[in-house]
């Protein structure tokens, strides 16, 4: 296996461009759509940000991208190129003479298997600690694309990966899919709007889709999973258009990197610091058994089971592992009570 050359281990912060495109170009090009919709999103922001905010973010998240290409190419991760060369005319390209098909069936496979990915890393807890690092900045903007946690991009390298082994399509197939896929993270995290976005969105994910995404209500951060494409959430029924009140993840996030990078391996979010009513936890949890039941078409007989699994949800969510059995010694809510704090 080659290891990653410098100018190509850039991409490896969540873009995983082979070097078969040299090095300096992808970086160009890569550069260059991130200075463009940067400028865009200055001269015609879809909301105004706080300057100071955005800085720091720009800050986070290109921190997190140096950060990630310099760890990968110090442990020399091998390129997806090199398995692309040494997997190429398998047995699904066998089946696939024509160029034109295998670059149709295998750019649908990639996206496809990119929102398999995504969906799992919300569906479960331990892919979902990584990945909420990339939820936790609440300035949606170019620069988001970059805010990754180093394990979730092996993981997401580790998924190309596999596609690429199972698969085998040629090298210009798997460099024209990552291209693509660059392009389209970078696109739709941006802070802007356009006439036709929502005629766009039929077919692909845009950014008004994918900010969606990024809401902290789960109920709608759990949709939106797509790439490049919206034909999958639409298949699959985790499509939502609507417009989020708030982006980001509850509770406290630390905003440098070195912080986001601890955040990654902690088990609990930091609970938000403020009185909570038991009216307020109530509501919070009927939101939460609401989710659970509209997940399999409000099936009855569930309804008890729901509840109580929201409230127990809930309660670790605002107060960490606190559980009922130990609320005495650690003040986690009785709901006997007319009030409760943190």
């Amino acid at each position: 296996m080659l290891s990653t050359s410098p100018p190509t281990a850039l991409f490896y912060s969540g873009f995983t461009v082979p070097p078969s495109l040299p090095g300096t170009m992808a970086s160009f090009l890569l550069i260059l759509f991130f200075v463009l919709l940067s400028g865009l999103e200055y001269r015609f922001p879809r909301k105004k940000l706080p300057a100071n905010k955005l800085r720091t973010s720009y800050k986070t998240n290109i921190g997190l991208f140096i950060f990630n290409s310099m760890v990968l190419s110090l442990i020399s991760a091998s390129t997806l190129l090199v398995l692309a060369e040494q997997n190429s005319n398998q047995w699904l390209c066998d089946h696939l003479p024509a160029p034109v098909w295998q670059v149709v069936v295998s750019f649908l496979l990639f996206d496809f298997s990119l929102y398999i990915w995504h969906r799992a890393s919300h569906r479960f807890d331990k892919l979902w600690l990584f990945h909420r690092v990339h939820h936790s900045d609440p300035y949606l903007n170019v620069s988001t694309a970059f805010r990754l946690h180093l394990l979730d991009v092996i993981i997401i390298t580790l998924v190309k990966a596999t596609y690429i082994v199972i698969f085998g399509f040629d090298k210009a197939v798997v460099l024209a899919n990552e291209s693509i896929n660059t392009l389209f993270l970078i696109f739709h995290h941006s802070n802007l709007a356009f006439k036709g976005e929502r005629f766009l969105g039929y077919l692909i994910i845009v950014p008004y889709l994918h900010r969606v995404h990024h809401s902290t209500q789960r109920h709608e951060h759990d949709s939106n999973y797509g790439a490049v494409l919206s034909l999958w959430d639409r298949l699959f029924g985790t499509l939502a258009e609507l417009e989020p009140k708030e982006i980001g993840i509850k509770g406290e996030v630390p905003l440098d990197f070195v912080d986001l990078i601890k955040f990654g391996f902690s088990v609990n979010s930091p609970a938000p610091k403020q009185h909570l009513s038991l009216d307020v936890l109530e509501t919070m949890i009927a939101e939460a058994a609401y989710y659970k039941a509209e997940k399999r078409n409000f099936y009855p007989g569930y309804e008890i089971r729901d509840w109580l699994e929201a409230k127990r949800e809930i309660i670790k969510q605002v107060y960490g592992d606190k559980t009922i059995g130990n609320r005495a010694k650690n003040k986690v809510p009785d709901f006997s009570k007319d009030q409760v704090c943190c």
